[in-house]
């Protein structure tokens, strides 16, 4: 952990540990329900699994989370505590300020990680029976690596990137940006299907459901700022 030799002040004691690279990103996936070492670490893609541990230790040591062993050497579940569960104030902050003042540029659009957290939106009561698979194609991604599948079912939606075992109940193709666009709240799947930039094949009582069930961002009613810095401003160019 980095010192700003600035003790006498709240914000630099709170940045040493807060603001270290990775450390908001755990604590977000943290607060939106991830309790083990892989779920963490599969919200975090590019983390290495040192420098997750390392993380979870100083956040450990500061009493912002705890960690619950279990037998027979499993590495047990993660939780916050009262003062890690505070810190929801500083990402929905953090959350806010970007979502207002910095456009999404178009090489942030993984749409494994989009997929992962559209499912921590997913409301899975929404369907009309205990588990749904949607088989996602995504068009502009390389053959081997344009096929997931979002498995919807108590207690929560998940994403996979291999055939889950169960026959496919709806079909989606579309490219990477709009499932970004729909996830940001850009664009709703009702509006994305109209436009034909989204194709869902299915019964319709399923693609019902599925335009209704959530799966977009809580910072999709913060509108972006007319003086914000486009990402043609800043060396990248905006998907059309």
């Amino acid at each position: 952990m980095h010192r700003y030799g600035q003790q006498f002040c709240p914000i630099a004691r709170a940045s040493e540990i807060f603001a270290e690279r990775w450390t908001p990103i755990i604590v977000r996936n943290l607060l939106l329900g991830c309790t083990t070492f892989n779920a963490l670490a599969a919200g975090a893609p590019g983390i290495s699994r040192s420098v997750l541990a390392q993380r979870l230790r100083l956040l450990e040591d500061h009493g912002i989370i705890e960690h619950h062993p279990e037998p027979l050497g499993h590495r047990g579940v993660y939780t916050l505590t009262e003062s890690g569960i505070e810190l929801q104030q500083v990402c929905d902050a953090l959350g806010n300020w970007g979502a207002r003042w910095i456009e999404a540029a178009p090489e942030g659009m993984d749409p494994l990680i989009v997929l992962w957290a559209t499912c921590r939106f997913i409301d899975v009561s929404s369907f009309p029976q205990p588990r749904v698979v949607v088989r996602i194609n995504v068009t502009d991604m390389p053959r081997q690596k344009n096929l997931f599948w979002l498995l919807i079912q108590q207690p929560e939606a998940e994403v996979c990137i291999k055939y889950p075992g169960y026959p496919d109940d709806l079909v989606m193709t579309t490219e990477s940006k709009w499932l970004a666009q729909w996830h940001m709240g850009r664009v709703s799947l009702r509006a994305a299907m109209a436009q034909n930039v989204i194709d869902i094949q299915g019964t319709p009582k399923l693609i019902k459901a599925l335009t209704r069930c959530g799966g977009v961002t809580p910072f999709a009613t913060i509108a972006l700022a007319n003086s914000a810095p486009r990402p043609t401003e800043m060396g990248s160019r905006l998907p059309k």
